[in-house]
């Protein structure tokens, strides 16, 4: 009996003894937490965007140039550019030239590769540019830039694919360019975020639509990306747990376009975009945005479409999808071209994504001083 009563007092001193290092443990862990912040890897579910007053907005939007953008980004966009053909090759050009201009230094990389098509092996590049490459945070805004391949003995005519996807392509060029002072004066900053543009090739599918025949690009780059470091060096982090959000556009440029909420994680940033939409249309600064017009509907439920985010989606990076439902009514026809495009819309858009990147970088654009108002 004394036996007995004397083991149990001593299991109960050692449950004590372990209790009390998990204790000192759990103090010591929460006040490294503390004393550091939170982990690099979660401050994307922390993170807290500026609201631009209305001034900073009026600047925000006052570079952008739809009538530039139309000639400098979009026409040379509106060429046959399937995967391996000269167009593709022609659009690549451009967008490297363009944003190796711009005085933000952008860092443009090619993640080329061959792979087994329909029509045999096909070589595919995607373009990544990334603003700052030394930060662990990006803010991914992606779209394809290939165009579907129709063969000549079918139709005998050009598909251009503008809503799909080259005004989301030239609306990123343009958004580079507009915002080039702002985002190099945020990538001079000592932030942790930036600014990462994708443009994929291979959307597509060359011949029907299958797993394997479609988001050959995206496949590719988001399983590169899993496979890849991050920061350089990193044992248990990858490129995807770099991004914050993958902001992917897609069917844009037809006119009234109606985007709804796909995914509950990231319904505050869709908020944010129709706040924005609205802040704008108060301000007077949207064209042919009357009242009874709006972009952004969040309990406008969309379902399962496939596209570009799947690759990332399913590997955990959260989305935020801008793709109209329904789908523009020249989807896949050849009226998808120039003269069926809004002009209206994609410059409203221009104007709410320009300053939701510049809200979600904490990035305040420079307000002039008025010389009338001057003394």
């Amino acid at each position: 009996m004394w036996k007995r009563a004397t083991t149990s007092m001593a299991e109960r001193g050692s449950s004590r003894s372990i209790m009390g290092c998990f204790y000192t443990l759990f103090i010591c862990m929460a006040s490294i937490i503390h004393a550091n912040g939170i982990p690099w890897t979660q401050e994307k579910l922390e993170h807290r965007a500026v609201t631009l007053t209305d001034d900073e907005v009026r600047a925000a939007v006052s570079h952008t140039d739809l009538e530039q953008m139309w000639q400098r980004d979009l026409r040379p966009l509106l060429v046959t550019r399937y995967p391996g053909s000269a167009g593709s090759q022609s659009v690549q050009n451009h967008i490297k030239t363009t944003l190796g201009s711009l005085g933000a230094g952008w860092e443009v990389t090619e993640d080329t590769f061959v792979a087994q098509t329909p029509y045999g092996p096909l070589p595919f590049t995607n373009l990544v540019a990334t603003l700052n490459p030394s930060a662990e945070r990006r803010l991914v805004l992606a779209c394809h830039y290939d165009s579907k391949y129709y063969p000549p003995q079918w139709h005998g005519r050009e598909f251009q694919g503008a809503t799909d996807s080259a005004v989301p392509c030239a609306m990123m060029l343009e958004l580079a360019q507009a915002l080039d002072e702002e985002l190099k004066a945020q990538r001079n900053t000592s932030s942790n975020l930036t600014l990462q543009l994708i443009f994929f090739d291979g959307e597509e599918a060359l011949f029907q639509w299958t797993s394997t025949d479609s988001l050959y690009g995206s496949r590719h780059l988001a399983q590169k990306m899993e496979n890849t470091p991050h920061p350089a060096g990193a044992t248990d982090t990858n490129q995807l747990h770099g991004i914050d959000l993958f902001v992917l556009l897609d069917l844009i440029g037809a006119p009234s376009p109606r985007f709804g909420n796909q995914f509950p994680n990231t319904a505050p940033w869709f908020t944010r975009l129709q706040d924005i939409e609205k802040r704008l249309h108060s301000l007077n600064l949207l064209v042919d945005h009357p009242n009874s017009v709006q972009y952004f509907w969040p309990d406008h439920r969309l379902g399962h479409v496939l596209d570009d985010h799947i690759p990332f989606l399913n590997r955990g990076v959260r989305i935020l999808h801008l793709i109209p439902n329904p789908f523009p009514s020249v989807w896949h026809t050849f009226d998808d071209n120039e003269q069926n495009l809004d002009r209206s819309t994609i410059q409203n858009l221009n104007k709410i994504l320009q300053v939701f990147v510049l809200e979600y970088l904490n990035a305040r654009p420079v307000v002039a001083s008025n010389p009338g108002n001057a003394p």
